[in-house]
């Protein structure tokens, strides 16, 4: 199968997660400056998830360059990474809401290791499809950076009951990891031009 119905179809879903995400905004009360501080934890939350929605976008987009068709693996092990994407918004309002509260911290962890785990069983599914000597293969080399945020993600959800402020910064920290542009891909298409 092609695989344009599937890029297709993700950029939509992505696309409708960012909206559902932004309409959770309401607006303020006032007209200056302090009628938007009661707005200031939604926002932030917002940013973060915003930024993580874009790393996935960014890399299923260039992960997607290096597939030439799809299967029915594929296609489901893609429905799964979206299900768990599409629970960001819910997460990011319940954190929002919440100032960051312990137990949606923890909630909003869990989702984005999911969110990980999803993306993990993704890339192996086109792996193998794609075999050893794939270019996706090459592109990922060890994938150090694959491999720790599923450790700092479980890290940060433990300590989310305790210290919601320090599963904060790790998830912080993992968007910042990630934020940096993985050339990997672009590398290896550039190597084998």
């Amino acid at each position: 199968m092609n695989k344009n119905r599937l890029e297709a179809f993700s950029d939509g879903v992505l696309a409708i997660i960012i909206t559902i995400m932004v309409l959770e905004f309401k607006v303020p009360e006032g007209m200056d400056c302090n009628a938007l501080r009661p707005l200031l934890p939604k926002f932030l939350s917002y940013v973060l998830s915003f930024i993580y929605i874009g790393i996935y976008w960014n890399n299923h987009h260039h992960m997607m360059h290096t597939v030439r068709r799809v299967n029915g693996a594929i296609l489901w092990a893609n429905l799964h990474l979206l299900f768990w994407l599409s629970l960001i918004p819910f997460a990011t309002a319940w954190i929002g809401d919440n100032h960051f509260a312990p137990f949606p911290m923890m909630m909003y962890g869990v989702i984005l290791l999911m969110n990980g785990v999803a993306y993990f069983i993704l890339q192996g599914f086109i792996l193998k499809q794609q075999g050893e000597n794939s270019l996706l293969k090459k592109a990922i080399g060890s994938d150090y950076k694959g491999k720790s945020s599923p450790i700092l993600y479980t890290i940060a959800v433990l300590f989310a009951n305790y210290y919601p402020l320090v599963s904060g910064v790790i998830y912080i920290l993992v968007a910042l990891m990630w934020l940096v542009p993985d050339k990997r891909i672009e590398r290896v298409f550039n190597e084998n031009d």
